[in-house]
């Protein structure tokens, strides 16, 4: 019997950094930064580096999307940023 692992935060808010990072809130009051330069390379994500795309980043259903095809599950964005203190 597998254990069914507990839901993780959702994104609140998300502010578009420099160098394609994200700063991210957590509906559990944690902040995190998130680095998106691994996942440009990938196919799906390949079109955030021109544009203006990723400028365009904004929270829905609990994640940060970009349009209605492109965004990155919750999970990968909590368990993968990095926290960072309140200023």
């Amino acid at each position: 019997m597998s254990s069914i692992s507990p839901l993780l935060p959702r994104v609140t808010q998300v502010q578009v950094l420099d160098n394609f990072e994200l700063l991210l809130e957590f509906k559990d009051g944690s902040i995190k930064q998130f680095d998106v330069k691994p996942y440009l390379s990938l196919p799906a994500f390949k079109r955030l580096s021109a544009g203006g795309l990723f400028a365009k980043a904004h929270v829905q259903r609990g994640t940060v999307v970009w349009d209605e095809q492109l965004d990155l599950a919750p999970e990968t964005l909590y368990l993968k940023s990095q926290k960072v203190s309140r200023t």
